[in-house]
Parts: C-alpha cells; structure tokens; sequence
C-alpha cells in the first residue's frame, strides 16, 4: 500500500510454519514513527536508511540527527544526488558538523530573525541550559534551576536588540556573560524588556549577597564555560543558512552530526539547533517534511516546541517525525518520565527490535492478547487421547520480543480514512538486499570539502568575538556616563542654596 508520503519495508514471517511475503505499510508518517532497539537490533540499517531513502525519493525536504556521523549522512548525500530530478526546486544541502571544519556550514541558532519576542529567548535559554544539565530536567522551577535561565535570557535578548542583533550569536552571549558584575548590570538595565528578568540578580548584588549571587549565576557560567572553543565559535558564528528546511522557495536538506566522545558538549549546541529548527519547521503552507533522529534521548528537545507537541500537532503540517531510542527506559532517564511516557504514547507508528525489560512488556501489552489454538495430548496405558482446545494468550509475548534476531522486527502501524489497514499488528524480519546495499555503498561519492578552513582563521574569528565584546561594553559605558553627566549637573545646581537680596544689591542702603 503506497502513496506520496508511505515508507514501505519488504518482510517475510511465519504462519503455521510457512514463511510468506509480506510488507509493513507506514502509509501515514505524520502520525509519528518510534524505532526501538537494543545496540546490533538493526535500528538504522533495516529501516531508518529506508525511510531517508524513501522520503528524498519522494521530494521530502528532511533534517537528519546523525549520531555517528557520519553513517547516515553519506547515505542522505547520495540518495540526494541520485533523487535531485524529482523536487521541483532543488535542495540545498547543509552540514553542520565541529569535528571537521572543512565539511561543514556554519549557522546561529540564536539568529534574531527568527526571534519573535523575548518568549523565544526564553526557549533557547532553557533548551540550552537543560541540555548542558540533564539533570536539572527534572528539577524544573527549582530556584537554582530557573534563575540562570532568566539570567541567559536578560543576555540572549540584550543582544538581539542591540543594533538590530547583530552581535546576536551564542559565542557573544558567552563572552558578555563574563564580564564584571558591576560593569554587565549596568549596561543590562539600559534595556527595559529585561529589567523584570535582572532585577533579582542587581538586588542580591546591592545587598552584597554575593554567595547568593553566585549560585544563581556560576552555573550558568560554568555549563556555558564547557562551549568555549575556537572551533564551536565558528561553526556558531556564522550564517550560511537559515533552519526553515521545508520553505517552498529555499528546500534543504540539513544533517547535523554528533560525536559520542563528546557528547556532553556537542549535544547541548545541538539540542538549540533542533528546538530553534522545530519552531520554524511546523508551520501552515510550507513542504512535506522528514525530521529523523538517531538516538533521540542524546539530545534534550522541550518547551512548547519539544518533540511531544510537534508529534501532537504538526499532522497536519505534512512534518514526519522519526525517533530512534534503545528503550524506554533510556527516553525516562534523559527526559524524565512523565515526557517519555507522553512521547512513545502519542506515536502512530511503532517498529520494535529486540528489547528487554519492561520495554518488552508494555510492547507486549500493547499488541494485547488473541485466540490461540492449544493442542493437548494424554497417554496412560489404556488409551491415547488428543484434546483440541482454543484460549487467550499474549499475540507477541515480552519473552519472544526480548529474543528478536537483527532485523526482526514487532509493531504496529496506523491507517488513514481512505487507506484502512486490518492488520496493523506484525512480527516479521525485514528484508535487505545485502549485496546490494554494499555495492551501492562502495559507489556512494565523499562528502565535498565545502570550504578551506585554516587554523589561523578559526583564531582570528574567536579573538574578533572576544573583540566585538570588549567593544560593545566600552561603547555603552561611555554612552551611559555621557547621559549621567549632564544629570548630575542638574541635580548640583538644584542643591546650591538662591541668593538674599542684600547678597544680590550689597551697596543699597536699607531705608527707615
């Protein structure tokens, strides 16, 4: 069953000891797509290279979280390559990648043209913070939590309205968060939209609670801290493309690559990469979309514009959302497990590989229970008796889930109104063409060098940062000591006492 959304994965499985030919039909994408799977399970090789490879060929604009990269990113090269001819306006492809400089693009997050409000601010701030802290996910409106996001927030939007943001970029905010207490609120409380946000911060530091000040805002130095390099400086400082992959004059094709020795680090940029991207990406009149993500709970995606809303709302957007964990209880840890719970419940499609624990057994729960036959057999001396008899057992039970060979693969996929499936349930072992895949693979061209990048310039860039900031703090404290000056000159003359009038006419002789 096809249509011009449907990935379609070719299967074998077992009835009554015949193997027979099947399909599993995700006709409808939209409705969310969970992969689940222990290491080795087949998660990427068995149905995520299928679902990029059937979405480009069928003119999806896409954006792909590639955790090893770049395993997946070659692949949706290449399929790109091969597929241009079928999208009415070609897509552009983009790499955002800090390992190798020579093959990526560089783009802000924070880029305020797509800052609406001081809202927005908000978002990234938090997105970003969460994700440099994981576990502050589950501390959320704790003092300590909540108070270096509103003070990352006064200085995202400090910078998105100074001079039209063009120092907006998250290596300016790093470098402004440094900055001396006295000299940072002082130029902070000239814009008025944060003055609400900073004001707990100017009190505990006028009050010379600094041990409270400290704890409200090392953490937020110290998290960001871990960002300060060279190499994530220029990635983040520059602007070669905008995050609205699915705009119908400007379709891309965004790859954004993790490194698990990293992790820590990388996953917090990346994390505002995706938030700010989800935002931009669900909305009314744009294309059809693919958003896939390997290894899903290795990045912190939430806010109004996390996973669980897009998965809830963006249907009718034409944006598929594809997320791959390793179970359950992984998607717990990270996000906590009220939000893990929402997630795998509000998924449409659910294709499972080997999984154990309680993965398996609430998988097993949902497949629920169907009418077995039961052959049983009594041999006493006498006699020989055969009894046939039908009950109710488990249709896929956790212990066979638990057992699943690579490749093999439980589920269940949803339906449309005009596209009804009656069996939406499945057990089978997908097919690959092995030689196939390899052959293909050995053809695939190496991502081009995009641009020759030498170490001198990745300096020179971070120095220019550090720069621009050294600049902008002496420009306001020049400008706000101008504007004192004359007020303090006032303020004197209206202190010093008026003259009598025998002052004002000393010879005048005073008449009896």
């Amino acid at each position: 069953m096809e249509n011009e959304y449907s990935v379609n994965l070719p299967a074998k499985y077992r009835l009554k000891s015949k193997i027979r030919n099947s399909w599993i039909n995700i006709i409808n994408p939209f409705r969310g797509i969970l992969v689940a799977g222990t290491p080795g399970a087949g998660k990427s090789y068995f149905v995520i290279r299928h679902i990029i490879d059937q979405h480009i060929k069928k003119g999806f604009s896409m954006f792909l979280y590639d955790f090893k990269y770049d395993d997946l990113t070659r692949i949706a090269y290449n399929k790109l390559l091969r597929y241009q001819k079928n999208y009415k306006v070609k897509p552009a492809f983009y790499i955002i990648n800090f390992d190798d400089l020579t093959r990526t693009h560089r783009c802000n997050p924070l880029d305020p043209a797509g800052m609406d409000d001081i809202t927005d601010a908000t978002e990234a701030s938090r997105t970003i913070m969460l994700g440099l802290n994981r576990e502050w996910i589950k501390k959320q409106g704790d003092f300590f939590v909540e108070s270096p996001i509103n003070f990352l927030t006064a200085i995202i939007w400090y910078l998105c309205r100074y001079e039209d943001g063009k120092l907006c970029t998250l290596p300016h905010v790093i470098e402004l968060m440094q900055t001396d207490y006295d000299r940072l609120f002082a130029i902070l409380e000239t814009e008025e939209e944060i003055k609400v946000l900073i004001n707990p911060f100017i009190s505990a530091y006028h009050n010379k609670a600094m041990a409270q000040l400290e704890g409200q805002i090392a953490s937020a130095k110290i998290g960001l801290a871990r960002l300060s390099s060279p190499q994530l400086y220029y990635v983040l400082s520059g602007n070669d493309f905008t995050l609205d992959i699915n705009n119908p004059q400007e379709p891309k094709i965004v790859c954004m690559g993790n490194n698990p020795q990293k992790l820590q680090v990388y996953g917090a940029v990346l994390s505002l990469y995706i938030s700010r991207m989800l935002k931009l990406v669900n909305r009314k009149g744009q294309l059809k979309s693919s958003l896939v993500f390997d290894e899903f709970p290795t990045i912190y995606v939430g806010g109004a514009s996390g996973v669980d809303g897009l998965l809830a709302t963006a249907r009718s957007n034409f944006v598929s959302t594809t997320l791959a964990v390793q179970d359950f209880s992984q998607l717990k840890k990270d996000y906590g497990a009220e939000q893990a719970d929402v997630i795998t419940g509000i998924v449409g499609n659910i294709l499972s590989g080997q999984v154990t624990g309680d993965t398996a057994k609430k998988l097993s729960e949902n497949f629920g229970r169907i009418v077995q036959d039961k052959d049983s057999m009594t041999i006493n001396r006498s006699d020989t008796s055969t009894t046939k008899a039908t009950q109710l057992g488990d249709a896929i039970p956790s212990a066979r889930i638990a057992a699943l060979s690579s490749g093999e693969f439980v589920g269940m996929v949803a339906d449309n109104p005009d596209q009804k499936i009656n069996l939406k349930m499945f057990h089978c072992e997908i097919q690959n063409d092995h030689k196939a895949i390899k052959t293909e693979e050995d053809a695939y061209k190496p991502i081009t060098l995009i641009e020759q990048v030498t170490e001198q310039d990745i300096q020179e860039n971070y120095k220019k940062i550090k720069r621009d900031i050294m600049e902008l703090i002496d420009r306001e404290l020049s400008l706000i000591n101008t504007l004192q000056e004359p007020e303090e000159a006032v303020q004197a003359a209206e202190k010093t006492p008026a003259c009598d009038d025998e002052d004002e006419n000393p010879g005048q002789a005073v008449s009896m």
